[in-house]
Formats: structure tokens, C-alpha cells, sequence
């Protein structure tokens, strides 16, 4: 037994290695093939895209064109997919103009004069701390900005500030100022022989400067305050453009090109890698190491019981006998709200087969930032088609239980999570068009959800019950009593409520450290992209909430408390209230919002969040401790 045990331990360690290798190798090898980059020629046109305005004040973003900015002669709008209008992007082509591997310096874009109500609307703005987000060749405006305390190295942050707030010198009265000037580098890559270039980076430095000429402004005006022919040129904001009514705002641009390697670069290196992978790696490591106690233990312990079950000879003896195997009679009685709970196990294998392809998808690259939008149309896409495998699990769980009505449990499956779901979803969206943010899905949207819904996902949801309910019913290893057993009275720390909320400490912590940088590119809008890992953490969750679910089962059935249907959906699942709470915890630690909407908005998406967590977290722990009844009821002698 202990050269089985060194040997699985042995084959244990290998495989942990292996697949730390495969998911480090899968990060770098296929972290972004996305959208294939172009071609350009010297001289060719480089067409520049604006995006939404973001902050992470308020979390609700708007189109470019809803501040008064330069606007080309036509707004044309670029075709989005289901997960850019969800995500609130609105692409629109811009007023800039460039031209590849030709510098261009000072370029007038256009001349504003503020009133009222366009000035009110920059002070805002500037005021909730809104970024300007920009889109070339399918790369995004980062903004190059120092780490500070004495490093050379710099941090890359998407889009810029639309301006900045501050004092003159000699005065404590707070001034808004705009960024009027831009400094645009095209990084580049040119293959020798084609004398072809590729873009691979799109930075930004934002000035905020008043500009100056003489005489009357005319199209042909030159400025006084940057002009390439005098060789003066902006590199700093010391005399800015301040925002008020009446005042002349001179929108200006520079644009330069500078050699570079490999695409993404600057975009992937905005955090300090090393802590990250550190973490993740410390804490697989420490999760595996607990599994894996947990298991040897669970193997020991079961192999005594069974082996001691099965030598009892006589009447005497039978009539002795404690533990799990003195409830057979009662362990696969039919529980409570039964129906609820096969609704509930078919909803988490909806949510966790969704998850599991993304993850396959994302991993593989198709899924990567440049594909914007790609992660949330493949997760709506993926939920819709699972919606077979819903309805198979819940009528082949529902038909054990002795159900005879399929059509009954495949629709309040169908409906019953994904319309608590978009009850919460339509109250966030009426408050964001309230707000008029763009981030409100429009009509046409929210039409072709409900078709998904009913047109697609209700009708596959039918036919997998339907399939489920034909297949014969699974048979219980025990013949079940006619009369229940008295549950005699349990220990403290046997209490349902206890040990429900200690089993969903362990899943939590498999993933709370990633949790932390997931959460941050949500709402800090910072890229992620390390979906080996990722993966990785999706199968120790998987591994814990099964391993813990059993656990607490077994010691559950060893004080003769045989009522562990719900108790099992119910350990492992608690986890997401741990996940709110840490939501909850990161919301106060580290996001500044300060609006009430945009709270709502934020703890109304992390609830649907925990919501799905909890249905695929449970139906791990249900699924685990059913197979682990089912395996030890069957391996014992039953008279």
C-alpha cells in the first residue's frame, strides 16, 4: 500500500511538472495570434480610430464625439460584434491624418471656441478622471508614463487623460486643463526585403499648451507657440490651455515613427510579471499540496472502512456497526425541493461547460485583446449552445429522483438562472442610459439577446431533457427504507451552516490571487492574457471543490446524517459568497468610485458574477459526492 502510495505521489509530481511547462509554454507561444497585422508601404495612409472615453471613476463609458473634439467631415461608425456593443466600445473613424514612415510635426486639426455647455462638459469629464482611447492598425493607444522612485523603466496605460486639474502658481483656486497637443509615435517593424513595415506599437504624450499666432486665424494661420519651420516645437505643458467659457481651444499633433521589434510588447508588460507569476505558481503549489494530503488521507481512511465492513461476520457484529454504512437505508433518499436542485445542476453544467471551452479558446490565442470583444461574444455564444447539456443533466438527475413531468424541469431550467440574470441585467442598463453613457446596449442589441435566449438557448435546452429523459433511470446502489431515520444530534461543528462556509474557504483560495489581477483588468482596463495559468487554476478549482465537497461528506455520513444532496451543492458553492465579500474588499482598497451608479453598476455585475460561480462551484461539489456515495455504497457487503 505505502510503495502504491510513494508511486502515485512520484507519477503526481511529473504530471504537476508537465503541465506547468505546457501552461508556461502555451502563455508565450499563443498568448496573441488575434488579427493578422498589415502591411503598409512607405507613404501609405494609416487610418487612426477613435474609441470610448473611459475612467475608472465612474466606470461608465462615452462615445469620443459626445465632447466637443475635432470631427472629420464624415462620422462613420466602424462594424462592431456583440461583445464590443456590450463592452460599450464605439469605433469611429477620426480626423488624423498619417502617413507611414513619414514624420509629420505641428499639424493643426481644428480650431474650437467654448461655450457654457461644451465647457461644463470638459470640466466633467476631466474632473472624473476620462481617458481618450484611440485604435491604429488594430492597436491601442497606450500613454508612456515614468514608474517613479529612480527607475528608468516605464509603465504603458491605455488611452490618456482628456486633461488635468491644478493651481497657478500664487493661487489656491482649482483650474481645469485640456490636452490640445498630442505626440503620436508609430512604432514600427520593416522587413529588409520588402522594404514593408508592420505596425507594432501606437503611443501617445499628451500636452495641455496655449497656443499663440498673429493676425486674424485662417486655415493658412501659422502658429507662433509650435511651428517646425522655426524649430520650436511642444515638449512641455508650462504655459497650458485652460478650460472656461469663451476661451480658444487650438487642437494640434505631432506624429513620429520609431523602429521597434515585435508587436504587443509595450501592451503586455504593464505590470510587474514576475510578482504575478510568482503568486500564481506559490499558490497552485500550496493548493496541490493540501489536494493531495486530503486525498491520501480520504484513500487510507476508505480502505480501513471498507475492508472492516466487509470482515463483519456475525448478527452481533452487523447490529454494531456505526458510521456511514449504518444509513444505506437513507442515504439516496430523495431530498427536498428536489426539482430546484436538478434546475440548479443543470444551470452549473451550462456555466461550467461555457467556461471550460472559452478557457480552451482563450488559451489557444483566438480569444486574445486584439480580437476586441472576441472573449464576451464567445462566452455569450458558448452559454447559448451549452444549453443542450443543461437540460440532459437536469432531467437525467430530475428522472432518479423518480420525476415523471421532463417538459416541467427543462423550463424552469431554460428560464429560471437566466432570468434572475437579466432582471439584474435591465435594472444596470436602465441606470447607464439614465446616465446616457454609451455603454447602455441599444435596442437592436438587446433584441437579438432575446433571441439567443428564446430563439436558440430554450429550444436546446428542451431537446437535451428530452434526450435525458428517454435514456433509462440510473439505479441506487442501496435499496432505500420506507421509513426515514432519525438523525441523532450532530456536534457543533457539524452544523449545516459551519461546514458549509468552511468548504468554500479552500476553492476560494485556489483562486482568489488570480481573482485579483482578473478583477483588474475589468475595472482598472489593463489587459489580460495569461490564460495558461488561467487554465491551470480552472483545474485546481475543479480539483478542490471535489476534493473538499467529499470530505465533508464523508464525515457527514460517518455521524449518521444522511441529508447531503443539497449540503454537497451547497459546500463547494459557498465559495462565491467568499467572492463577493473579496469583491466587495477590492472595491474599497482599490478602485476610487465615488458615484452611486457606478457602485451599483459595479456590485450589480460582481452579484451576477458570484451567481455563476456559485452554480458552477456547486454543481462540481454535487457531481463529486454523488460519484463518491455511489462508489463506496457499492463496494460494501449490504444484507
Amino acid at each position: 500500500m505505502d510503495m502504491e502510495l510513494r508511486r502515485i505521489s512520484e507519477t503526481s509530481r511529473s504530471a504537476i511538472v508537465l503541465i506547468l511547462l505546457l501552461c508556461v509554454h502555451v502563455a508565450h507561444s499563443f498568448y496573441l495570434p488575434g488579427v493578422a497585422p498589415q502591411d503598409f508601404e512607405k507613404g501609405d495612409e494609416l487610418k487612426v480610430k477613435v474609441n470610448k472615453l473611459t475612467s475608472i471613476k465612474t466606470q461608465l463609458p462615452y462615445s469620443y464625439y459626445s465632447l466637443p473634439f475635432c470631427q472629420p467631415k464624415k462620422i462613420v461608425d466602424s462594424t462592431e460584434n456583440l461583445g464590443e456593443v456590450l463592452r460599450g466600445d464605439r469605433i469611429e473613424n477620426a480626423p488624423y491624418s498619417f502617413k507611414m514612415r513619414e514624420a509629420q510635426m505641428c499639424n493643426v486639426l481644428c480650431r474650437v471656441t467654448l461655450d457654457e455647455k461644451t465647457a461644463k462638459a470638459f470640466k466633467e469629464k476631466i474632473d472624473d478622471e476620462y481617458r481618450v482611447n484611440m485604435i491604429l492598425d488594430n492597436l491601442p493607444l497606450v500613454n508612456p508614463v515614468d514608474r517613479g522612485l529612480g527607475s528608468p523603466d516605464v509603465v504603458y496605460q491605455i488611452g490618456y487623460h482628456v486633461g488635468l486639474k491644478g493651481q497657478y502658481a500664487g493661487s489656491k483656486e482649482q483650474k481645469f486643463f485640456i490636452h490640445n497637443h498630442l505626440a503620436f509615435t508609430v512604432r514600427y517593424h520593416r522587413d529588409v526585403q520588402t522594404d514593408s513595415a508592420r505596425i507594432v506599437g501606437f503611443e501617445v504624450k499628451p500636452y495641455s499648451i496655449k497656443h499663440e499666432y498673429d493676425g486674424k486665424w485662417s486655415e493658412k494661420t501659422r502658429l507662433t507657440t509650435c511651428d517646425p519651420h522655426t524649430k520650436r516645437l511642444v515638449v512641455s505643458s508650462l504655459t497650458p490651455q485652460e478650460v472656461e467659457p469663451k476661451k480658444e481651444i487650438i487642437f494640434t499633433y505631432d506624429e513620429s515613427e520609431v523602429k521597434w521589434a515585435s508587436r504587443w510588447d509595450a501592451y503586455l508588460l504593464m505590470n510587474d510579471n514576475q510578482i504575478h507569476w510568482f503568486s500564481i505558481v506559490n499558490s497552485l503549489m500550496i493548493v496541490l499540496f493540501l489536494s493531495g494530503m486530503v486525498a491520501m488521507i480520504m484513500l487510507r481512511t476508505l480502505y480501513r472502512d471498507i475492508s472492516r465492513y466487509n470482515e463483519l461476520e456475525t448478527q452481533e457484529e452487523a447490529q454494531e456497526e456505526t458510521g456511514w454504512k449504518l444509513v444505506h437505508g437513507d442515504v439516496f433518499r430523495i431530498p427536498t425541493n428536489s426539482d430546484l436542485l436538478c434546475v440548479y445542476v443543470g444551470t452549473g453544467v451550462q456555466c461550467l461547460g461555457m467556461v471550460f471551452v472559452t478557457m480552451i479558446f482563450a488559451m489557444l490565442g483566438f480569444l486574445s485583446p486584439s480580437n476586441r470583444g472576441g472573449l464576451m461574444t464567445a462566452m455569450l455564444l458558448l452559454w447559448v449552445f451549452m444549453g443542450l447539456f443543461a437540460g440532459y443533466a437536469s432531467s437525467r438527475l430530475y428522472k432518479m429522483f423518480k420525476g415523471t413531468e421532463w417538459k416541467r424541469i427543462a423550463f424552469r431550467t431554460a428560464f429560471l438562472f437566466p432570468a434572475v440574470v437579466s432582471s439584474i441585467f435591465f435594472v444596470l442598463n436602465a441606470l447607464i442610459w439614465g446616465q446616457k453613457s454609451s455603454g447602455a446596449v441599444p435596442f437592436g442589441t438587446m433584441f437579438a439577446l432575446i433571441f439567443l435566449w428564446f430563439g436558440i438557448s430554450v429550444p436546446l435546452v428542451f431537446v437535451g431533457a428530452y434526450l435525458g429523459f428517454k435514456k433509462p433511470a440510473v439505479d441506487d446502489p442501496v435499496k432505500t427504507n420506507k421509513i426515514p431515520r432519525q438523525i441523532p444530534e450532530q456536534a457543533w461543528y457539524m452544523n449545516p451552516v459551519f461546514s458549509i462556509l468552511i468548504g468554500g474557504i479552500l476553492p476560494f483560495g485556489a483562486v482568489f490571487i488570480e481573482l485579483f489581477f482578473i478583477l483588474t483588468s475589468i475595472w482598472l482596463n489593463q489587459f489580460y492574457y495569461i490564460f495558461g495559468f488561467l487554465f491551470l487554476v480552472f483545474v485546481i478549482l475543479i480539483v478542490t471543490c471535489a476534493e473538499i465537497t467529499v470530505v465533508l461528506c464523508y464525515f457527514q455520513l460517518c455521524s449518521e446524517d444522511y441529508l447531503w444532496w443539497w449540503r454537497s451543492y451547497l459546500t463547494s458553492g459557498s465559495s462565491a459568497l467568499y467572492l463577493f465579500l473579496y469583491a466587495a474588499f477590492y472595491f474599497h482598497t482599490k478602485l476610487q468610485i465615488t458615484k452611486l451608479v457606478s457602485a451599483m453598476l459595479y456590485f450589480g455585475y460582481m452579484l451576477i458574477a458570484s451567481c455563476a460561480f456559485f452554480v458552477l462551484t456547486g454543481t462540481i461539489g454535487f457531481y463529486a459526492c454523488l460519484w463518491f456515495t455511489r462508489l463506496i455504497y457499492s463496494s460494501v457487503k449490504i444484507d
